[in-house]
């Protein structure tokens, strides 16, 4: 059987697809499989074990410029590509409009995708034959991706927390120098929203506890997070460094390396819980059990109201308290003792 699994973003819920990956690589007939992903992230799925093809898509790219002679070009060249690899069965885990897109493109007879509410837009099930239902109750999205397996026709394994040493053997060269050294911890101060990041002020606080512990201290950051990087290492005063521009390679290298991982609900989060990183993640308005890291070193502090236990395509909820450095700071030493 040849299936194609589409999930094209973000580094997080790439992250999270991965046990199912390799859940459909070990089942009792393995499957050729392909993974179709966005360019920016072909680093988290091209080397993969349990994949045999890796195709990179540019959607973000195509929806700007939709009519320009460049988008067409790519466009026609990528369902080609797709259509060449004759699937017998497409996997789209993502449920989004432009994911169902892909789907459609395949020409595959069999497309499989979550059925509602576990898929959170509704149009994309217009790309499906089948819908699947996710985990029961207000699961971990892993448990809902694995029970994509059912599209197989087996039954889903138990949770598995994603793995993510096979990217860490790759990166293991590319750590970014800054002057530090090790032990350190690396602060993340961005996030996929605005809802969802610590202020500067308390991102501070955390960083001069963490130094007061013993630790180097360095304060990582992605595109358009820089400025904000930047004040939380001038509130936090010496010792605490600003990372120098990373790469997807050489992030992975610095939260495989580091002794502690702080952030909020944000990719590189997740990234750093599959390497084995103890890994603090702060919630403040997404609902941890749903969405929170999984590993054998992983910690949560969570400010955000408690979820419905019905199951949903979102994470989203609201907030409820304040979660303050102190808090943070006490739960991050459990994790340093380990």
């Amino acid at each position: 059987m040849r299936v194609v699994l589409v999930r094209l973003s973000a580094l997080g819920d790439i992250v999270h697809t991965w046990p199912l990956a390799c859940a459909l690589a070990a089942s009792e007939d393995r499957p050729h499989l392909s993974w179709i992903v966005e360019e920016p992230l072909r680093m988290l799925v091209e080397g993969h074990p349990a994949i045999d093809v890796v195709i990179a898509a540019r959607t973000g790219r195509w929806r700007r410029r939709p009519w320009a002679a460049s988008t067409r070009s790519e466009v026609a060249a990528f369902k080609t590509r797709l259509r060449e690899l004759q699937p017998d069965l497409v996997i789209d885990p993502q449920g989004t409009t432009k994911s169902a897109m892909v789907v459609r493109w395949s020409g595959a007879e069999r497309r499989a995708g979550l059925a509602r509410p576990w898929r959170r837009e509704l149009m994309p099930g217009l790309a499906y034959t089948e819908a699947i239902q996710g985990a029961p109750g207000r699961a971990h999205v892993v448990a809902t991706n694995l029970a994509m397996m059912q599209a197989i026709g087996e039954t889903p394994p138990e949770l598995a927390p994603p793995d993510g040493s096979w990217l860490l053997e790759r990166v293991a060269d590319r750590t970014p120098t800054g002057g530090w050294s090790t032990p350190y911890a690396v602060v993340l101060p961005g996030a996929g929203g605005a809802h969802k990041v610590l202020t500067e002020g308390t991102l501070a606080k955390v960083a001069r506890g963490l130094a007061a512990e013993g630790l180097e201290v360095v304060v990582a950051w992605g595109p358009g997070e820089e400025t904000r990087a930047a004040a939380v290492v001038r509130a936090a005063g010496n010792g605490i460094h600003l990372a120098p521009p990373t790469d997807l390679g050489e992030l992975a290298a610095l939260l495989g390396g580091a002794a502690l991982v702080v952030g909020g609900d944000t990719g590189p989060v997740h990234l750093a819980a599959s390497f084995g990183s103890p890994t603090l993640a702060v919630f403040l308005a997404s609902d941890w059990r749903r969405n929170g890291p999984l590993g054998p070193r992983t910690a949560v502090v969570s400010g955000a109201a408690d979820a419905p236990t019905a199951p949903s395509g979102s994470a989203r909820t609201r907030p409820q308290r304040e979660v303050g450095a102190v808090e943070i700071l006490e739960t991050a030493r459990g994790l340093l003792v380990l």
